[in-house]
């Protein structure tokens, strides 16, 4: 295996899981894991990878442990789907003793297997702490909150640390030691959710630490305080309270137990159900999306609708929300052009709801701007505002619809299910953040939506200094 610690290894699976292609090194492995030419992919890891990727239709990377005879092999695997097959891409393939570990902090595979299988959701993050992996499980249960799960982000962006009453909090004293940890209680930021990790360390080649893999466990809210009555006039409010408390929940465990069926953890199941479970768990996030929506929507309409109003640079939020939405634009093949690092233009805004603006913008432009195509997002000063500019490839948008498409439940020339709530939504939040939205487009010429914020004064510049 000389060399390989460089030199990628290539790899190719069918929809039915078959190795098809392979370099010289994988079909050697997959000869010494009892596989086939052509057969099933007999890596236990990678196959569960390649199901992985092809399931969630976007690339996967993360660090793998495989067993090769009476030694390990530490691989880091990309796996990227490509219609029904998957691309892998194996770099970093270093042996090792099985059992190789950090004496100061010894490594169990089955501690982890039985930390996970027991957990309600799983994780896997890098060294230094970012999230590289997360269930469909925890996807589903850590969204809807403020800091809504973004794989990259680091475990501290997603969750407050509590203290242990020995020292400081489990997850960095684990760190610090390289070991792992099994009580490190969390509450999600921007929700009220508390929840406990456990987690046992990951080492490369020499021992070395390369990340965390374990479990979430939910923590039973507390006996709820009594109900106060509510104003007439707010009788909105307690009906979206309402309405999440009665379908989130139970969607939530439906497309978690659909995504359970998919990855056969289980055991094999026939195809045709298989693909009825994807059918569920799609239409489970479907749903997940109109509750957003309706939320939203009763949020927006309120006459005291709160927003904050904190300087922003624009520039990072436009290169932030094209980030959220690269993997989604490289299944279509398309560009998402963005700011350069170094530009920055200030503005004054709610930086949660402008991001959201912004993120449904560029969602549009990818929903229905052609493959293959470039989304154009820059910023620009415009008397006393600051623009963001989305500027797509696709049809464009007549003069007489430039408003009916603001419009409540309008989706014009839609090719996906949705509410048509996503521009009135967003023109509101907007228009209370003393903004607005606007479309410069014709039908032909591809659409160019604008959203300005108001710029920062001087004094709350000085003020983020």
């Amino acid at each position: 295996m000389q060399g390989l610690e460089h030199n990628p290894v290539h790899g190719r699976v069918d929809g039915d899981g078959r190795l098809i292609a392979a370099d010289p090194a994988l079909a050697d492995l997959q000869s010494r894991a009892g596989g086939e030419p052509g057969g099933p992919l007999a890596v236990p890891q990678l196959a569960a990878l390649a199901r992985l990727a092809r399931r969630l239709s976007i690339p996967v990377s993360r660090a793998v442990l495989a067993a090769d005879g009476d030694d390990d092999l530490d691989l880091w695997v990309r796996a990227k789907p490509d219609g029904l097959m998957v691309d892998l891409v194996i770099a970093g393939w270093t042996p090792r003793a099985a059992g190789l570990a950090s004496p100061s902090a010894p490594h169990n595979d089955r501690d982890a297997d039985f930390l996970r299988a027991e957990a309600d959701w799983t994780w896997e993050t890098d060294a230094a702490l970012r999230l590289s992996s997360l269930s469909a499980a925890g996807m589903a249960a850590l969204s809807g909150a403020s800091s809504s799960p973004v794989l990259g982000d680091a475990l501290t962006r997603l969750f407050v640390l509590e203290e242990s009453t020995e020292a400081g909090p489990p997850l960095l004293e684990a760190l610090a030691n390289q070991k792992g940890f099994a009580d490190q209680f969390v509450t999600l930021r921007g929700s009220t959710r508390r929840y406990r990790l456990a987690g046992v360390p990951i080492y490369g080649s020499g021992g070395t630490l390369t990340g965390f893999r374990g479990g979430g466990f939910a923590i039973p809210d507390p006996e709820p305080a009594p109900v106060v009555p509510q104003p007439a006039n707010d009788a909105r409010s307690a009906f979206a309270r309402r309405l999440e408390t009665a379908l989130r929940t139970p969607i939530h465990r439906i497309v978690a137990t659909a995504e359970q069926i998919r990855e056969q953890d289980e055991g094999p199941v026939r195809a045709d159900y298989n693909g009825y479970a994807g059918d569920i768990a799609n239409a489970g996030r479907h749903l997940l999306g109109l509750i957003d929506d309706l939320v939203d929507l009763e949020a927006v309409e309120r006459a005291d609708i709160e927003v904050e109003h904190e300087p922003l640079d624009m520039a990072d939020l436009a290169r932030r929300a094209a980030g959220l939405l690269s993997v989604r634009a490289d299944d279509k093949d398309m560009r998402i052009e963005q700011p350069d690092i170094a530009e920055a233009l200030h503005a004054t805004g709610d930086f949660k709801r402008a991001l959201q603006v912004l993120v449904n913008l560029i969602g549009n432009a990818v929903r229905y701007g052609p493959a293959g195509s470039t989304i154009r997002v820059s910023t620009e000063p415009r008397a006393g505002m600051v623009a963001i500019i989305v500027a797509d490839q696709g049809q464009g948008i007549a003069a007489e619809n430039r408003e009916l498409v603001f419009a409540k439940f309008e989706r014009l020339g839609a090719r996906e299910p949705g509410s048509g709530l996503g521009l009135y939504i967003s023109r509101r939040l907007a228009r209370a953040m003393n903004g607005e939205i606007a479309i410069e487009s014709a039908t032909g010429e591809g659409a160019r939506f604008v959203f300005t914020l108001p710029v920062v004064s001087p004094i709350a510049d000085r003020g983020s200094a």
